[in-house]
C-alpha cells in the first residue's frame, strides 16, 4: 500500500491530509466543547478590570505578552499550571499571542502585587534590570473609559448570557458575584469602589489624590485586570 501510495503523489497527499486532520478534530473537539463551560471558579470581569483589559489591549501589551502556558514542565515550572480552555470563557478576544519579548502573563496575579505593577509600568528597567520594555508614563496620567467598559458588560451580558450579578461557585465551595451596574452612573460606582482597594496598596499620591477626587487613572485599570489574572 504505501509503495502505491509513493507511485501516487495525489492520493499521498490526500492521506496525509485525511489523517491529519482527524488528528486535529480529536484534538480540537473537546477543546471547544470545553470552551463552553467556564472552570468552577472562573468569573467574568468586573467592570474596572473590564476597562483595564481594554488599556492592555490598547496600549499593543499582548504583542509582547502571552496569556497562554503551554503543558511542559518549563512552562509550568516557571508560570505555573498550564491552562486550561474553561479559563477563557469571558475573554472576547483571547490574548493567547505567541510572542513572547516579555514573560508569559497567563498567572501574574499570583506573583506579582500591586506596588510592583506600580513601579514596573513607571520604569521597567529600575524594576527588571536590562528590561527593554518601555516607560508607560501616560497611564498615570489618561482617564479611565468606564463607559465603554460598561458597554462591553452589556454586550457580553445580553448576548453571551455572561452571569453578572449572580451567585458564580468557586473551588472552596463558596460563591462570587460579580456586579454589573444598572446604570452608567453605577457602572462608575462600583469601578470607583474598586480602584479605592486598588490605589490602598499603591504609594503614588497623585494617583491616590485622583481616585479620592472621583477619577480613575488607566495605571488603576490596569493593575485590576493584572491582579485579575490568576
Amino acid at each position: 500500500m504505501f509503495h502505491w501510495l509513493e507511485k501516487h503523489p495525489f492520493f499521498f497527499a490526500l492521506s496525509v491530509f485525511v489523517v491529519i486532520a482527524y488528528a486535529g478534530l480529536v484534538e480540537i473537539i473537546p477543546s471547544f466543547a470545553q470552551a463552553a463551560r467556564p472552570l468552577v471558579g472562573t468569573t467574568p470581569y468586573s467592570t474596572l478590570e473590564l476597562a483595564g483589559r481594554q488599556v492592555y489591549i490598547k496600549n499593543s501589551c499582548n504583542a509582547c505578552h502571552s496569556q497562554l502556558i503551554r503543558p511542559f514542565k518549563s512552562e509550568t515550572d516557571r508560570y505555573g499550571h498550564y491552562s486550561m480552555s474553561g479559563e477563557y470563557a469571558y475573554d472576547r478576544p483571547f490574548l493567547w499571542g505567541s510572542k513572547r519579548t516579555g514573560p508569559d502573563l497567563m498567572r501574574v496575579g499570583n506573583y506579582r502585587t500591586t506596588d510592583w505593577h506600580e513601579n514596573h509600568m513607571k520604569d521597567p528597567a529600575a524594576v527588571v534590570p536590562g528590561s527593554i520594555m518601555p516607560k508607560y508614563t501616560w497611564l498615570y496620567e489618561n482617564e479611565t473609559d468606564i463607559d465603554t467598559a460598561y458597554a462591553e458588560q452589556l454586550t457580553v451580558e445580553q448576548f453571551f448570557s455572561t452571569p453578572y450579578n449572580k451567585a458564580i461557585p468557586m473551588k472552596d465551595g463558596s460563591s462570587k458575584i460579580i456586579k454589573m451596574g444598572d446604570s452608567i452612573a453605577e457602572a462608575h460606582a462600583l469601578a470607583l469602589e474598586e480602584a479605592k482597594t486598588i490605589v490602598a496598596d499603591m504609594k503614588d499620591q497623585n494617583i491616590k489624590d485622583a481616585v479620592a477626587a472621583g477619577k480613575i487613572p488607566e495605571i488603576v485599570a490596569i493593575i485590576a485586570y493584572m491582579n485579575s489574572l490568576k
